[in-house]
């Protein structure tokens, strides 16, 4: 008879923790276990768009500057900065005692090829590079930026917890191809990735960097201020499903699970030693992406179609459960409840789908019951539920889907396949971004229309759009230019937003000091 993953995990918490010798119990006090959400498929955090290729980066890599919680910057690497009375030249200097891994010290010029092997993957540094003149190292401290024209955002750009974070690499592994991913992993923040430990789909390790010198000044706030580890070693390790995940919490076996299924919220509290709660109330926004290179999606009028057929309500219950603290819908191109947001366009998610008049829609508009192949990572919490529920309004409007199930790191490398879906290409996948990562027509990389983010949306109107938001000096301008943006992304269609949930996260009351935004490791301690 098969056993329910709710049996499995009150079985689990009913089987008392053995009893550790000493030297096991120590080791236990110095290593942080930690399972993520998915494997770590690729190291390189400039060329992934991965939320755990981002959580690994800041692990190892550092930023100049670093985000709070409540998305405010400051110095990180750097002492400080200085701005030309015309706003037209930054020098940005680094603080003393910064060595990357490798015991070699950190310079300017490491910190300049970084920001250039950023910026081409990135839409903000894209952005800032755009409005620079000239990026030097003017000595081995001294990061100088010379611009065409002022760019207040400047430390924002840099600063950003969001993918693609700046990350600082050395010169010799910055300075290689951003679109092909790097294998060795040398950094210079708090932890050195153990990368003889790793077992692929299995676990990934880390030790703390004994050389490393956190801020004296400030207090650890997400990715800003001290990063003080108090752990030698963390070690992620992925389970085959969260149930298991949650099975090892129960039992001691890990202390710390990055996101836990909402249907098993309950036993969770029930169990007593295993505190619950929400680390980014900005949640994570969900996308149906679709191919605009390839049939039937190349044809905006068939993408506008289809939006009759989207219940973002559907989609995060799928992923979320029926509690409304959990999930927002209908939302827009915009993380809701921030600045950027608006309801233009979000009629169409409203009241009931009408699928005849959908199909009726998309015939119209050109489909003739071509093939699409959806993309699913099967081994994803939230992103299997949301590519069930988008195979089946795609058939219920009268679309021809082929449901191709895959393992998140396979996607990862499809998605990026250009050629037609008879030669191992895709139509559509399912996707999920942090709130932080829709702020800004800036930030959001998938808006920008420039054909270069998978799916290879292009626009000629969006970019002006981009660059006058970028130029407003005022909220209420640069809120009337979203809201344009937002009611132009609804005629074009770069994606299909399909709702927003809120993850919680678990650990053990053993532990202490997780901050809020994001996985980050420094900060944690024994309780």
């Amino acid at each position: 008879m098969p056993i329910s993953r709710r049996s499995l995990l009150k079985a689990a918490a009913a089987v008392p923790a053995l009893s550790l010798p000493g030297i096991v119990r120590a080791e236990v006090q110095s290593t942080l276990r930690f399972i993520p959400v998915i494997d770590l498929a690729f190291v390189d955090p400039i060329y992934s768009t991965a939320q755990v290729s981002r959580n690994h980066g800041f692990m190892v890599y550092d930023t100049l500057y670093g985000m709070s919680a409540s998305l405010q910057v400051s110095p990180q690497m750097l002492s400080g900065h200085t701005i030309s009375g015309d706003g037209l030249q930054w020098d940005l200097s680094l603080r003393d005692g910064l060595f990357w891994h490798d015991g070699e010290r950190v310079l300017a010029r490491d910190c300049v090829a970084s920001i250039r092997r950023w910026a081409a993957r990135d839409g903000f540094g894209g952005e800032l590079m755009a409005a620079t003149a000239e990026l030097s190292a003017a000595d081995d401290r001294t990061i100088r930026f010379r611009l065409k024209r002022p760019f207040p955002l400047l430390p924002q750009a840099l600063g950003k917890a969001a993918i693609n974070a700046c990350f600082m690499m050395p010169e010799r592994l910055a300075s290689q191809d951003p679109f092909k991913p790097l294998t060795e992993v040398i950094g210079s923040g708090p932890f050195r990735y153990l990368a003889d430990e790793r077992v692929q789909g299995a676990r990934n390790a880390y030790a703390k960097f004994d050389r490393y010198q956190p801020r004296t000044d400030g207090k650890p706030d997400w990715t800003a201020g001290p990063k003080i580890v108090h752990y030698d070693r963390v070690v992620w390790t992925t389970t085959p499903d969260a149930g298991t995940g949650v099975a090892a919490l129960q039992t001691g076996e890990q202390d710390w699970q990055e996101t836990t299924p909402h249907d098993l919220l309950p036993i969770i509290k029930a169990a007593g030693d295993i505190e619950t709660r929400i680390l980014d109330p900005r949640g994570y926004a969900c996308m149906l992406r679709l191919n605009h290179l390839q049939p039937p999606f190349d044809n905006p009028a068939i993408r506008r179609a289809l939006l009759g057929a989207i219940d973002q309500s559907a989609f995060m219950t799928a992923v979320a459960g029926t509690d409304p603290a959990f999930q927002v819908s209908p939302i827009g191109y915009f993380a809701p409840g921030t600045p950027m947001a608006s309801d233009v366009g979000l009629d169409v998610f409203r009241g009931p789908h009408d699928y005849a008049k959908v199909k009726a829609d998309l015939k119209a508009a050109g489909y003739n019951g071509e093939k699409i192949v959806l993309l699913v990572p099967t081994n994803s919490l939230a992103q299997k539920p949301l590519g069930e529920i988008a195979v089946d309004s795609l058939r219920k409007a009268g679309m021809n889907v082929e449901y191709a199930g895959l393992d998140f790191a396979v996607v990862l490398q499809r998605q990026l396949k250009k050629d037609p879906i008879g030669q191992g290409g895709w139509s559509a996948a399912v996707g999920n971004w942090q709130g932080i990562d829709w702020l800004n027509p800036a930030g959001n990389t998938n808006i920008r229309g420039e054909g270069k983010v998978a799916g290879w949306y292009a626009s000629e109107k969006m970019g002006p759009l981009r660059s006058q938001w970028l130029a407003a000096s005022e909220l209420a301008e640069q809120q009337r230019i979203c809201r344009e943006i937002q009611a132009l992304a609804f005629e074009e269609i770069p994606y299909i937003p399909i709702g927003l949930y809120k993850q919680p996260t678990a650990y053990r009351k053993a532990i202490t000091g997780i901050l809020d935004g994001t996985a980050v490791f420094w900060n944690v301690r024994p309780a």
